[in-house]
């Protein structure tokens, strides 16, 4: 059996007396696209970060690729393309060198060509030699994705990651990791409130309520909601809200 791109087992994190996740279980495999729904506190961004391996969690296990995020980090980071918030990038490097710096850090001779054609496509390519302080959160968040997506990575993590972007590079973005995730060139985990685009690009998508995961939809449920009526996805979650919090 093919190797799950991300297995979370059991991960349970705290902060101090409040318990923020509670043992989520999630796999992925290449050319699965998961959306991550929730409302604001329900600990999206907290499993997002366990899954970059910013977060030690009080119990459970997060593999990528069969390497564990806190015992081989290096190596599991090689499979790893995470979206770092905009307002994190170094603003006394300029884009190209942000670029340069992820690039060695997978091991690789350079930027590619490939992300500098993305660059090119997203209008950044002028802003490549700019310190990254003087960017606009839009530009920022162009800048994050694309160092997520160096080296192609398995396993591409993203947080509200089309914020802040103007409509045509939203576009271009998703239609990148359309590609990529169709091709099986790796999994997408993407936190969002964008219910729309759950119904466009999805294949699978959880709830997540209080730290855990209460619902899941696979993609043969997400195309009944597809065909359906349009807000019908809306209902459905605020159905298992209500069930929840029961």
């Amino acid at each position: 059996m093919t190797e799950p791109v991300l297995a979370i087992r059991n991960l349970t994190v705290r902060y101090g007396a409040k318990r923020v996740l509670t043992g989520v279980d999630l796999s992925l495999m290449r050319g699965d696209w998961f959306f991550l729904l929730g409302p604001n506190g329900s600990g999206k961004t907290t499993l997002l970060r366990c899954v970059g391996g910013q977060i030690v969690p009080a119990a459970g296990t997060v593999n990528i690729g069969g390497l564990s995020i806190l015992e081989a980090p290096h190596s599991a980071k090689r499979l790893l393309g995470y979206a770092h918030p905009p307002e994190g990038l170094p603003g006394l490097l300029t884009g190209r060198q942000c670029l340069e710096v992820y690039a060695a850090a997978h091991d690789l001779p350079d930027i590619g060509s490939g992300i500098l054609e993305l660059a090119a496509q997203l209008r950044l390519t002028p802003a490549l030699d700019q310190w990254v302080a003087s960017y606009s959160l839009g530009t920022r968040q162009k800048l994050s994705i694309l160092l997520a997506l160096i080296g192609n990575p398995a396993l591409v993590v993203l947080d509200e990651a089309f914020n802040g972007l103007d409509p045509a590079s939203a576009l271009v973005l998703r239609r990148e990791l359309q590609q990529r995730v169709a091709e099986r060139r790796c999994a997408v985990l993407l936190a969002t409130h964008a219910l729309d685009s759950v119904l466009r690009h999805g294949t699978r998508a959880g709830l997540l309520l209080d730290g855990a995961l209460t619902r899941a939809w696979d993609a043969q449920e997400l195309d009944a909601l597809r065909t359906g009526d349009p807000g019908a996805l809306e209902a459905v979650l605020a159905e298992a809200a209500r069930e929840c919090a029961a």
